[in-house]
């Protein structure tokens, strides 16, 4: 059973201990393949995106395209971008993506997460300014699905006085 503290001072020492304990966990250790590279799955909606990240040039492949190509809106190079200028390494890692599934703002979503997720396993030092920037949490919003008697998932048919 658990012990019985029976003053503040107590209370303080052993809050003190457990927090202790945190700081003194082992600091993460980089994940990397054998040619250097870091690989993580990033996934948005339908979209489901295996991103391997290596030092380079800041060249960015998706599904064999250059990137310029493949997501030729603006706005969807400008969300792959993201995590590399939160993380300041912009221009220093080469991305090779393949990407499967939904369309294109999910996918550029998809290839997103998996570039933070790799950044993070590469270098866990950025982990802290990817963390506060929400990269490196999945966003779980999906399509709601059709439910019968109903047009589409909440909207219901016309109604016809006559």
């Amino acid at each position: 059973m658990a012990e019985q503290v029976n003053s503040l001072e107590e209370l303080n020492a052993a809050v003190a201990g457990t927090s202790a304990e945190l700081e003194s966990e082992t600091p993460r250790e980089p994940v990397r393949d054998e040619l250097g590279r870091s690989y993580a799955t990033g996934k948005r909606k339908d979209a489901v995106a295996r991103v391997w990240i290596k030092p380079g040039s800041g060249k960015v492949t998706v599904n064999g395209k250059d990137v310029n190509v493949y997501f030729a809106r603006p706005v969807l190079q400008m969300i792959l971008k993201q995590p590399f200028q939160v993380a300041n390494v912009e221009g220093q890692f080469d991305v090779m993506a393949t990407v499967k599934g939904g369309g294109l703002s999910g996918q550029a979503g998809a290839v997103k997460h998996g570039v933070s997720k790799a950044l993070q396993l590469y270098d866990p030092s950025l982990r802290a300014a990817l963390k506060a920037a929400g990269f490196l949490t999945r966003d779980s919003r999906v399509v709601e699905r059709k439910k019968y008697g109903k047009a589409k998932a909440r909207r219901s048919f016309q109604f016809s006085k006559r």
